[in-house]
Formats: structure tokens, C-alpha cells, sequence
């Protein structure tokens, strides 16, 4: 007579057996657990939970956070697990809601709306949509999972047309602490609304999205890349375009100076993408008279390029960033730094097998004004009155040795380009783009007193026991943030 090996008991998970959920709950023993641990972006942010649930619908994700909350046990909530750093959307010990099976995407032709699940990539959502001839102001690498970007604001291809992707959410569907699913809108729960745009995880968990659809068949786009030498020219012309946002607001640029093994030294790369399928319109003719190595820029779609363009996975990846003024002297000093880092890095690694990004991105005031005519979000970027760069500071390694020599540098490096920002009239802007932050820095705390008191109430209102703070510790938390 066989015996069946009995199942480790796990505490964490006997408030979801209880509540009847047991079904929807992967264990370590499981083979479908680890596959979802290794489908984390980053090694840096692969811990590991004491189980993973995955509800299918709102109200199983209302009967988790139920179960969890009435145990007092600290969970995680996961949408696409594409942020770099440890915790964020994962829990050493704890309870990690994967929210996977929440990806359904749909168009409703009468309200030009979309509704998409949490768990969806935006190649997936994409790839549904472009059936109808539309898209929606998403992420622009495909691997990007939805619930993450935009509730951190998410910059996208139509930013300067109609705002950051939150501001292009029409509605949210939301299960509060108390298991309670409700709608944030204009006319419903205006409060919770706005600070969703941009407020990351600290009042609830969104289980569906409702944004405006944009009519989207053609695009001209594709990477571009450079020798070292034309640094100097893609600076100009990175500024230059930066100020020409307003005339052309199809057009978007995407400047990296990257090392790369591939390439043996740094190299200029750029993501070009015309959002009409214009090819060569005139906001690229200063990169367009620079001397390439290669490109891959042609007529092609959203979905292909949301494809194509990925950030390569399963590295050790630092991220630190700060936005400035656009001025060709804060950029400089930005790329002449790198310099200085790629050289520390070869010495540590002698075989040269590591990535930088010494990103830039076009950041006008038209962005800040274009999320006030969509009604507000809550990242304060409308108190600009200067264009400026979002720039993003990045090393990817091989190993976590590799990692922890190069943190405190890319560290260094945004606090020598800040200080230097502050040698020149309004060089710094205060604003920290959430999606790149570090989990060091304090993005919800660079929108401002006013904004920041408008989160707080909404918090205190909507998860009046702190759940969202004490028991989800992930992620960028509104009880770190001072009162200013």
C-alpha cells in the first residue's frame, strides 16, 4: 500500500485554505512556482515568497486580501514583476498575489474605450486591440506588465499627444482593504481617482483599467546606433528636439549612450517612433544627418515594436534617476561621467561582459499640461515651467558581486549630475519618475506638499488600518514620505 508524502504546511497560506482558495495557491514544491519566480525581468528582484496565490477574477482577489488582512499577514501584489529591485512587487516570506490570470483585454466600440486585466503585458494588449485598428497610451516595452506602469504614471508613445498612460485611464475597478470593490472615476470615488494616477500601490489593488483607445495602424520607429564620436551632435540634437516637442508631438525619442559587449565600447543609441507613420519627419534632422554604425528603423506597428523592443532580462540592474533642465551643459556632464564609470566598471570586470544606459528622455512642460487637461494626476510635473530631461542612470551585471560594486557608483553618479545641475539657474526639477526610481529614493515625495497631503487623506480614507502600508511593505510607501 502506497502512502502519499504529506505537503509541508505553510502558516502563510492557511487563511487562503480557509477562505477556500486553496486551488488557486502555488507552493515551493510546485514547478509552476518556481517558473513564476524565474519570470521576474531582474535577478535583483527574484526573493522568495512563502507561497504565490493567483486569482482569476475581482472578487477572488477581494476573498484573498480578506483572508490575508483578518491573518495580519503580510503579502506582495504582482503584475508583470518587470520593476529591478527586491521587494517591490515580491515578498521574502510572505504572500505574493500574482495577478497573471487577470488579463483579459477588451474594446468597446461605442465609448472608443479599452478594459485591460492587471496581469497583461502591453505586447498582449497591443496585439488585441491592433484587431480593431486602435491602441492605448501604454508601455512601450512589450514585456512591461500593466498595473505597474500605470500606476506609476507610465510614460508612453503618446505622451506629448495626450498625456502619461494614467492619464488616459478612464476608470478603475479597485478592491480596497476591507475586500470592498469599488469604481474610481470622475463621477465615482474622484479622490481615489486622482491619486491612482501615479500613486503606485498604497490604497488598493486595481483589478481593471478602463482607458481611452487611440486609432493606431502605422508607425515609423526603430533603434539607431551611433559611434561614440557623434556624442557631442546627439546632445545638441537631443536638446534641440526636446524644445520641439510642441511642433511635433507624434514624434518621440528615446537617447541611450550604452556600453555594450557586443560593441566593445560606448555607442549612442536611439529609439526613434512617429506616431502617424511619418517617415523622417523634420524633428529628427539633426540625428538624421549623424554618421550611423546601423539601424533597424522602418514602416511597422505598435505591437511590432512593442515586440522588438525589449530590455534584456535576467541581469543584476541598478536603476537610479533625476530629471534636470534641458541644457546641453547638465547632459554633457551626464554623459562625461559615464565615461568615467564605464572605465571603473572594465577594471572590476575585466571581460567587459556588463550593460550601462546613460538614458535620456525628452521631459517639455507640455507633459505637465497635458495631464491637466485630462483632469490631474498626482505627479506635480505641471509646477515645471522649463522643459526638461528624465534621465535614468543604469548598470546591468552578471553577478550580485558585480551588482554591489556598481551600486554606490550609479548612486554617485546621479549625485554628482544633480550637484552639478545645481552650479546652473533652475537646473534641477523636482520630480522622480516612480517606474525608474530606486528603491533608495523618494519619488511620491518629489510631487509636492500639496499632492502629497491629497494622498495621504485618500489613504487614510480608503485603508483607514494602514494595510496598504504595514502590510504590503513593497514598493514606494506613503508613510515614508514627510510632511512637508
Amino acid at each position: 500500500m502506497t502512502t502519499l508524502t504529506p505537503q509541508p504546511s505553510i502558516p502563510q497560506a492557511e487563511s487562503l485554505i480557509a477562505a477556500g482558495l486553496e486551488a488557486r495557491i502555488l507552493t515551493p514544491t510546485d514547478a509552476e512556482f518556481s517558473a513564476r519566480q524565474e519570470s521576474y525581468w531582474s535577478n535583483s528582484a527574484k526573493i522568495k515568497p512563502a507561497c504565490i496565490v493567483q486569482p482569476r477574477t475581482p472578487e477572488e482577489v477581494a476573498s484573498v486580501v480578506k483572508a490575508l488582512v483578518s491573518a495580519g499577514q503580510r503579502f506582495a501584489v504582482r503584475s508583470g514583476g518587470h520593476t529591478n529591485w527586491a521587494g517591490s512587487n515580491n515578498i521574502e516570506g510572505g504572500v505574493t498575489i500574482d495577478l497573471v490570470h487577470l488579463n483579459h483585454v477588451s474594446f468597446d466600440a461605442a465609448t472608443e474605450t479599452a478594459d485591460i486585466g492587471p496581469g497583461c503585458r502591453w505586447r498582449e494588449v497591443y496585439a488585441e486591440l491592433s484587431k480593431h485598428g486602435r491602441a492605448v497610451a501604454g508601455g512601450r516595452e512589450g514585456n512591461v506588465g500593466v498595473a505597474g506602469l500605470l500606476l506609476g504614471g507610465g510614460n508612453a508613445f503618446f505622451t506629448a499627444r495626450q498625456g502619461f498612460g494614467c492619464d488616459n485611464v478612464v476608470s478603475y475597478q479597485v478592491v480596497l482593504a476591507n475586500g470592498d470593490i469599488i469604481t474610481a472615476d470622475e463621477k465615482n470615488n474622484t479622490d481615489l481617482y486622482r491619486v491612482l494616477k501615479g500613486g503606485s500601490n498604497n490604497f488598493g489593488i486595481v483589478t481593471k483599467f478602463t482607458m481611452k483607445a487611440i486609432k493606431s495602424d502605422k508607425v515609423w520607429g526603430g533603434m539607431t546606433f551611433f559611434p561614440k564620436q557623434v556624442i557631442p551632435g546627439a546632445i545638441e540634437a537631443l536638446s534641440t528636439f526636446t524644445d520641439n516637442v510642441p511642433n511635433d508631438i507624434h514624434s518621440n525619442l528615446v537617447t541611450i549612450f550604452t556600453h555594450m559587449p557586443d560593441f566593445k565600447d560606448i555607442v549612442v543609441a536611439t529609439l526613434y517612433a512617429n506616431m502617424e507613420g511619418i517617415e523622417k519627419p523634420p524633428a529628427y534632422e539633426k540625428w538624421l544627418a549623424l554618421p550611423e554604425i546601423m539601424n533597424t528603423v522602418k514602416n511597422t506597428t505598435l505591437t511590432e515594436m512593442a515586440f522588438e523592443y525589449n530590455i534584456p532580462a535576467n541581469f543584476y540592474d541598478t536603476w537610479f534617476t533625476c530629471c534636470f533642465k534641458n541644457d546641453t551643459r547638465i547632459i554633457t556632464k551626464a554623459s562625461e561621467l559615464h565615461d568615467k564609470l564605464v572605465e571603473e566598471l572594465k577594471a572590476f570586470i575585466p571581460d567587459g561582459n556588463f550593460i550601462t544606459q546613460c538614458l535620456f528622455q525628452p521631459l517639455p512642460t507640455l507633459f505637465g499640461q497635458r495631464g491637466i487637461e485630462a483632469g490631474g494626476n498626482i505627479m506635480g510635473m505641471d509646477r515645471h515651467k522649463t522643459n526638461g530631461i528624465l534621465f535614468l542612470a543604469v548598470v546591468m551585471a552578471q553577478t550580485p558581486e558585480q551588482e554591489a560594486f556598481a551600486r554606490p557608483k550609479v548612486q554617485a553618479w546621479i549625485k554628482d549630475v544633480q550637484e552639478f545641475a545645481a552650479t546652473i539657474e533652475g537646473g534641477n526639477l523636482e520630480w522622480t519618475y516612480l517606474n525608474y526610481a530606486d528603491k533608495s529614493q523618494d519619488p511620491l515625495g518629489s510631487y509636492g506638499a500639496e499632492n502629497i497631503k491629497k494622498m495621504k487623506d485618500a489613504a487614510a480614507k480608503y485603508d483607514p488600518e494602514q494595510v496598504f502600508q504595514k502590510l504590503v511593505p513593497g514598493g514606494f510607501k506613503l508613510s515614508d514620505v514627510k510632511d512637508e
